[in-house]
């Protein structure tokens, strides 16, 4: 049997899970796989830069030096041979297997391994032998965790905080479904300095996209950090091309703004194989750019709206124009 077809995979540190057909075929809407002719032509504004490059191969190896994933390798993110050539990697922790089956995501999903209680040293080894100034963290969802790991993420943001004087830290987190509470306290002692959590999509979207996700849920942890510590900047981002409307992703764009969000990334959804949730449309450079000025209008402090648009890319950069507003 064709393992790559089947959904058999093997994620950068060598664990199991399952990816595409098998990934999914216990979510609650079912996907029909897309044939060839279903799936819609890329225009020509979808065009990433090529990948390989000398940097991102010896990034690659001191990801791998260190035991550490990287989200821009697991999810296969178009921006990763420039992000890396810039010397700029998100940090995936807390393994590679997701216990979650989102239907527009392709990393493994499977039983985790137990936590590795040395990460967050690894992970603050590799930033300091990496030379970054501002790093991004996230993780796979882990529900089989009382606090859905936020005391392993507050681990890594005080480590780095020690070992790499002045750097500054951004985490994207899962939702900590039925763990906010614990999620909070985990963080109270090592807040970042932004914290990001995706709502991913509009909420008629959700049960087929975020199994297992709740998007007012997701709105209530992104206010209740902010209510926790003011001087966080929060950060969300919203994939288009699933099926939803200009006026839904509006609507979207404000609830965010109504639980208090300071920055929004919107990207192209692009599908990871034709079992996973199809793309619908395409959307077109001057919308984004529309959606862009709307949310400034909305009041958020910044966003960042393109066809190849991704949570973390150009991160920093997005955080220092955040905090110039706030300070205006």
């Amino acid at each position: 049997m064709d393992a790559a077809l089947h959904g058999d995979s093997v994620t950068a540190l060598g664990q199991h899970g399952k990816r595409s057909a098998d990934k999914l075929a216990r979510i609650p809407v079912k996907i029909v796989p897309a044939t060839d002719g279903e799936v819609l032509p890329k225009p020509p504004w979808l065009r990433a830069k090529p990948m390989m490059s000398e940097t991102v191969v010896g990034i690659a190896a001191i990801l791998r030096e260190h035991r550490l994933h990287s989200v821009c390798e697991e999810a296969m993110c178009p921006n990763i041979g420039e992000c890396f050539a810039r010397r700029t990697a998100t940090f995936m922790i807390m393994g590679g297997i997701c216990t979650r089956r989102c239907a527009f995501c392709d990393v493994a999903h499977g039983r985790p391994a137990p936590l590795d209680e040395a990460e967050p040293e690894r992970l603050a080894d590799a930033v300091a032998a990496l030379g970054l100034r501002y790093v991004v963290v996230t993780s796979v969802d882990r529900d089989d965790l009382r606090d859905g790991g936020a005391a392993h993420f507050a681990r890594c943001v005080a480590l780095l905080r020690e070992r790499v004087p002045g750097i500054r830290v951004e985490v994207l987190t899962p939702d900590f479904r039925g763990r906010v509470e614990r999620a909070l306290q985990a963080f109270s002692g090592a807040w970042p300095d932004v914290f990001n959590h995706n709502l991913e999509t509009v909420p008629a979207l959700y049960r087929a996209a975020r199994a297992g996700s709740d998007y007012q849920g997701s709105l209530q942890l992104l206010a209740r950090v902010k209510e926790a510590n003011a001087t966080v900047l929060t950060k969300s981002g919203l994939m288009a091309g699933l099926g939803e409307s200009d006026e839904a992703l509006l609507d979207t764009m404000r609830d965010l703004r109504a639980h208090h969000v300071d920055i929004l990334t919107i990207g192209q959804y692009l599908a990871p194989s034709r079992f996973h949730m199809p793309v619908r449309r395409y959307v077109t450079p001057r919308q984004f750019d529309a959606w862009r000025a709307a949310g400034l209008a909305m009041g958020f402090r910044e966003v960042v709206a393109g066809p190849l648009v991704r949570s973390s890319y150009q991160a920093d950069q997005i955080a220092d124009i955040a905090l110039a507003r706030v300070a205006q």
